[in-house]
């Protein structure tokens, strides 16, 4: 099946916008960040995003021709990353946005925990179909034990693994980022145990630790909600040291 977005009657909430991103992706990558997240991450840096009914609304069109006009700085290695909150869960119009892209060649990468997954016959259908749009998928495992990634996120995780092993069947290039965060993510037996479940999936281009930081807390404060790690630090070299080691960073690297 095909879907036929030429009218461009779908609308998407966007977030916000960053025209030069280092490290979303290869290259430079234009950024679009959508509104929408089901998952409550107790570390998140954009809790702003939450909410499906925030951000400004957009026609797939609208955005791709704000998007276009930075094509200069792409040059032949980067392209155009939508993150979030959650774009999976604005699907119909991120692959309208996407079919728009492919049709200038550019390259496409998704950053997302991977949530909204599920085996449906109609949504894995719509999956599919943007999955031939895309051509990276940047997927954040926030933590491998289903009952802790609940504690975390207030969800469980069976959906995202499968999701992984999804992309790995169908031969979809994946990134793999873990959010270290000491005494919460940083747990030996769950980092090798993610470890041995990454060496299974066949299409793993690289494994990235990506530090806790608190340059979100004040957004939390703002929106008046509750920031429970208020007692937690920032890991240490050595602690993220230790972390690439146990998910074989460095030795994926070297290969």
């Amino acid at each position: 099946m095909r879907y036929n977005y030429s009218q461009g009657t779908i609308k998407g909430r966007v977030h916000s916008l960053e025209s030069f991103g280092l490290v979303d992706g290869p290259g430079v990558r234009y950024v679009v960040f959508l509104q929408g997240c089901a998952l409550r991450c107790k570390y998140c840096h954009n809790p702003e995003t939450w909410a499906g009914s925030g951000g400004s609304l957009w026609t797939a069109k609208q955005l791709f021709d704000k998007v276009y006009r930075f094509k200069n700085y792409w040059r032949d290695n980067g392209g155009i990353t939508v993150s979030g909150g959650e774009p999976l869960l604005q699907i119909d119009f991120l692959t309208e946005f996407f079919s728009l892209a492919k049709s200038r060649n550019i390259h496409t990468a998704i950053d997302t925990a991977g949530q909204p997954f599920c085996s449906d016959e109609k949504w894995l259908e719509k999956f599919s179909r943007l999955m031939e749009l895309t051509d990276l998928v940047i997927l954040d495992i926030k933590e491998w034990s289903s009952e802790k990634h609940k504690a975390l996120t207030g969800m469980g995780n069976d959906n995202i693994k499968e999701m992984a092993v999804w992309l790995s069947d169908h031969g979809k290039d994946m990134w793999i980022r873990h959010v270290l965060v000491p005494n919460l993510t940083d747990g030996e037996d769950d980092l090798k145990n993610m470890s041995e479940f990454i060496s299974t999936l066949k299409t793993v281009k690289k494994v990235e630790i990506l530090p806790y930081h608190v340059f979100g807390v004040p957004k939390w404060e703002k929106l008046g909600i509750k920031y429970e790690l208020n007692d937690t630090n920032v890991p240490t070299p050595e602690q993220i040291a230790r972390a690439e080691e146990l998910l074989n960073i460095k030795k994926e690297r070297e290969n």
